[in-house]
């Protein structure tokens, strides 16, 4: 583990409370009077398997800057796999980007993103001729980010399960 990661992810691990708040909310639904009355049962998980959420925490300041904008790691400064390639491989079903605020461990915004839509976006973008907006974003720390605008991605699948009003 790089010094710089533990940094990171210490900072990253103090917004997970309100992440799962925030997620939490959007994976479980009301049960319906049937399975309330008769099996116990007053809340629903809406989808009945294992769920991997990717979560990502951007700063302060850039919300204002790029409020239409997520972006997932495409180089590790040492080599390691990247988020990226993590995801376009199939792995995580959704991921949590929110917009650190500069007031403690809140958002300014944040969005749920379905990452199976994420893929298909990406696959099909060639072939049905949507193009996706997006850059790549190199730091001084060795490290590269990809950058998409969420207004690119087409209506369906939905790229967005939920947002910040």
């Amino acid at each position: 583990m790089t010094f710089q990661y533990g940094i990171n992810r210490t900072w990253s691990d103090c917004y997970l409370p309100q992440i799962k708040s925030i997620v939490g909310a959007h994976l479980l639904a009301t049960a319906p009077d049937n399975l309330d009355m008769k099996h116990a049962t007053d809340l629903l998980m809406l989808d009945a398997r294992d769920m991997r959420i990717a979560a990502r925490v951007r700063r302060p300041g850039y919300a204002s800057r790029y409020p239409h904008e997520f972006t997932i790691r495409s180089e590790a400064a040492y080599g390691g796999e990247t988020e990226l390639s993590k995801i376009v491989n199939g792995k995580g079903d959704w991921m949590f980007y929110g917009h650190a605020s500069s007031r403690g461990s809140c958002f300014d915004s944040w969005w749920i993103l379905d990452l199976r839509a994420f893929r298909a976006a990406l696959i099909r973008q060639v072939t049905n001729g949507h193009p996706i907006r997006c850059g790549d974003k190199r730091n001084t720390d060795g490290t590269a980010f990809k950058w998409f605008d969420i207004r690119s991605f087409p209506a369906n699948p939905p790229l967005v399960v939920a947002r910040s009003l």
